[in-house]
């Protein structure tokens, strides 16, 4: 018996990425490398990713509302 895919609307790659640059999205993670119960390596990651222009907004503190058109 096949899954089903719902049908919907198809989101193409380059409207993906357009949503996220716009939007930005922040990626954390935390990985352990352990042996016998001792902490090895600790590794942190945090990432954002988000376009230019809106990094530069976050930066100065403004939001897309607060921006004269």
């Amino acid at each position: 018996m096949a899954a089903r895919i719902p049908e919907g609307r198809e989101v193409a790659l380059l409207e993906l990425l357009d949503r996220v640059l716009d939007h930005g999205v922040i990626i954390a993670g935390d990985i352990t490398i352990s042996v016998a119960d001792v902490d090895l390596i600790y590794l942190g990651l945090r990432v954002m990713l988000t376009s230019a222009e809106r990094a530069e907004e976050l930066r100065r503190g403004q939001s897309r509302r607060e921006i004269p058109a």
